[in-house]
């Protein structure tokens, strides 16, 4: 996997980044143009099998031009690593390799908490909610990797045990 830094800028500027908020069934998918520094949700992604899942991400990247992937990897507040985190590292990897654009991870601590704050403020029903929570978290992840510069942070630790 790529280890992103504020040198890759330049390379992607070429096209679009796309946060992923990883989950076995959905997948919120935020884009930014690291150019402007903005993220915003996109969609709710419903797992449907390996080769759907390949296509849809093929797409994605041949529709909005992107040319960088951040993995969102969940992590405890003691700097650990979920048991998610690992499923999340193998979707990255698998994503890499089924569309061969580079894929870098990003600790996304928090991110769904504070999504669904915003949600909860707004008013909307748990329905409307639930549709919106996935791609809200990608996009509070991708702009937090934006702010760092576009570091990842490889600086969790495996899941003990």
């Amino acid at each position: 996997m790529n280890q992103a830094s504020g040198d890759d800028w330049g390379a992607a500027s070429a096209g679009r980044i796309a946060g992923i908020d990883y989950g076995p069934v959905r997948i919120g998918i935020a884009l930014a143009d690291p150019r402007a520094g903005i993220a915003s949700p996109y969609e709710s992604y419903q797992r449907r099998g390996r080769e759907a899942d390949a296509e849809r991400f093929r797409r994605l990247v041949a529709d909005e031009r992107v040319c960088h992937f951040v993995v969102g990897v969940a992590v405890h507040a003691s700097g650990h690593e979920s048991r998610l985190s690992s499923a999340a590292r193998a979707f990255g990897a698998w994503l890499e390799q089924v569309t061969g654009v580079p894929v870098s991870f990003f600790d996304e601590r928090f991110s769904s908490a504070e999504a669904e704050q915003h949600l909860s403020a707004a008013g909307l029903t748990r329905k409307q909610r639930r549709s919106r929570l996935d791609p809200l978290a990608a996009q509070i992840m991708l702009t937090a990797y934006l702010e760092s510069g576009g570091r990842s942070d490889e600086g969790t630790q495996p899941l003990e045990g």
